[in-house]
């Protein structure tokens, strides 16, 4: 199938020319982020970690992971395509393409090549200055983030929002409906130009806090004021921690659907 139409940081490469898994790429330029523009001399980094390089799936496949080495090796396209939340196109190869263009990183830091589908529930008590919302400290990132994760393969949306939210602070809403805000791209830190996060975000609506404890791979779980995108930035700052810079767009979604 035909491709779509829509410096390079110093860090060093291992010998097997692998960049750490937190490399920022090779940077790319607006007017050559999509894939339709030439671009013969373009070099994304590798950052693939050990555990997901070759000669390591040849010896164990990760349980979180799929054996496929390379996009080649996936024979299901036409299904995954026809399941992604957000549509994305093969290059000549057969390979998967962002669907927003160059990221200036190749390899896969993810479950699966293509999309990776995850849910990030949003849950927020009380109303209007005494509203809050729960977050979660990521252990990989150690940042403020939405308790969520990778849907389980032929899991729901609804299941996993449920599942993520109760595996990792305790919080069991699988009897409460939630609203559904949108299934969109996230700019997860792991994305590369063949493997990238795409979610289903949802709010749930309480009366009032209830008690979480971390779990899983929360560090903690704390409720924040959640008047404003700013207010809660102010909060967690002073909490001496940073928000998770992903989520501001799905926590800013969530806003504006409570107060329109």
């Amino acid at each position: 199938m035909s491709e779509p139409r829509c410096t390079t940081d110093v860090m060093a490469l291992d010998p097997d020319g692998y960049a750490p898994v937190d490399h920022p790429g090779v940077t790319v330029s607006e007017e050559r982020r999509c894939w339709s523009v030439d671009w013969p001399q373009y070099a994304p980094v590798d950052i693939t970690p050990p555990e997901l390089r070759p000669a390591a799936l040849t010896r164990h496949v990760p349980d979180w992971a799929e054996a496929a080495e390379t996009p080649t090796d996936v024979s299901d396209w036409d299904r995954r395509r026809a399941a992604a939340l957000v549509p994305f196109q093969l290059d000549g190869r057969g390979w998967p393409l962002h669907p927003q263009g160059r990221t200036g990183r190749t390899g896969r830091n993810l479950g699966k090549w293509g999309e990776n589908a995850a849910a990030d529930p949003i849950v927020v008590a009380g109303r209007g200055a005494r509203r809050q919302v729960l977050l979660i400290t990521r252990d990989d990132i150690e940042q403020e983030a939405i308790p969520g994760g990778m849907c389980d393969p032929g899991e729901t949306a609804p299941t996993t929002l449920s599942r993520e939210l109760r595996e990792e602070t305790g919080v069991d809403l699988s009897d409460h409906p939630p609203v559904i805000l949108g299934r969109d791209l996230v700019d997860d830190w792991r994305n590369t130009d063949s493997a990238w996060v795409a979610s289903t975000s949802a709010l749930y609506l309480l009366p009032a806090t209830v008690t979480a404890v971390a779990a899983d791979d929360a560090l903690d779980a704390t409720w924040y004021p959640f008047g404003s995108l700013a207010q809660l930035e102010a909060a967690v700052s002073t909490a001496g921690r940073t928000l998770y810079a992903a989520h501001r767009p799905l926590l800013q979604r969530a806003l504006d659907h409570l107060t329109k």
